[in-house]
């Protein structure tokens, strides 16, 4: 099995890929465009895409692809983003002056950069890009923020654990593929919708759910492109009743310009 991530090897999309399909050959991509054309050239068999982070948030390119593409969640899991702080083998910590990762990630780790005063952060496209940008530099002199498969991927050392300010630190991905898959354990939906501009239409279209007493665990909306000040709403609910559920799809789809269901499966655990 063939699944594409963005980001290079090392990265977390990949660390969730190898803990949820170890025998599965992953196919980095540089940016989330080229994941989603690699999935529909059939290139590769899935794609694994985080979707949110709780302290950073939606990750909102992902969203829109899901609404452009004709593609389904068929799965979702969730991964503790722990950061490591990767050097080239030998080096110790009192020699380094500048350390390299992605921007959140940097943003995560504000604690480590405010008591090592001597240590500057360096934006880097990416988390294990930056891990192999150092070991290719050889410089004791800088660090790396990445996973722990980073510094394995890359041969650096991990000169400390843990650097994040918050443990409670997680992504949540999702498996995104071709064709829906048939699920008997789904007990969760997501679906895109797009609502008229009109007063009480957020409100009308939330209390198809409130009503049948579905829990809604997630919203998140996003402009709809060539369509100035209008929006698509994200929705994640429980499918724990599974006809109380469809009906409210049902009921969505009279109110609403469109619905599309990106997904029906199994909720991490």
């Amino acid at each position: 099995m063939k699944i594409a991530i963005q980001g290079e090897l090392g990265a977390f999309s990949h660390e969730a890929c190898r803990r949820n399909f170890p025998r599965a050959k992953v196919v980095p991509c540089a940016v989330s465009s080229e994941v989603f054309e690699a999935l529909e050239s059939g290139r590769v068999d899935a794609a694994l895409i985080p979707i949110e982070n709780t302290l950073a948030g939606p990750v909102v390119v992902h969203y829109d692809l899901l609404l452009e593409h004709d593609f389904y969640v068929n799965a979702e899991f969730r991964l503790r983003i722990e950061h490591q702080l990767l050097a080239v083998p030998g080096t110790k910590f009192g020699e380094i002056r500048e350390v390299l990762s992605h921007p959140v990630a940097l943003d995560q780790c504000r604690k480590f950069f405010a008591k090592n005063k001597k240590v500057r952060s360096v934006s880097f496209y990416d988390t294990a890009g930056a891990a192999r940008h150092v070991m290719e530099e050889g410089k004791h002199e800088q660090a790396a923020i990445a996973s722990r498969v980073a510094g394995e991927v890359y041969g650096a050392e991990v000169l400390q654990s843990n650097l994040e300010d918050d443990a409670q630190n997680f992504t949540r991905f999702v498996l995104v593929e071709r064709r829906a898959r048939a699920n008997k354990d789904a007990n969760k939906v997501s679906v895109a919708v797009g609502l008229p501009n009109k007063p009480g239409m957020l409100f009308k279209a939330l209390s198809v759910f409130a009503l049948r007493e579905i829990d809604l665990t997630k919203i998140e909306s996003r402009p709809v492109r060539g369509r100035p000040w209008e929006y698509a709403f994200f929705l994640d609910f429980m499918q724990t009743d599974k006809k109380a559920a469809e009906n409210a799809l049902r009921h969505l789809e009279e109110i609403a310009q469109f619905v599309k269901v990106l997904g029906r499966y199994r909720s991490a655990e």
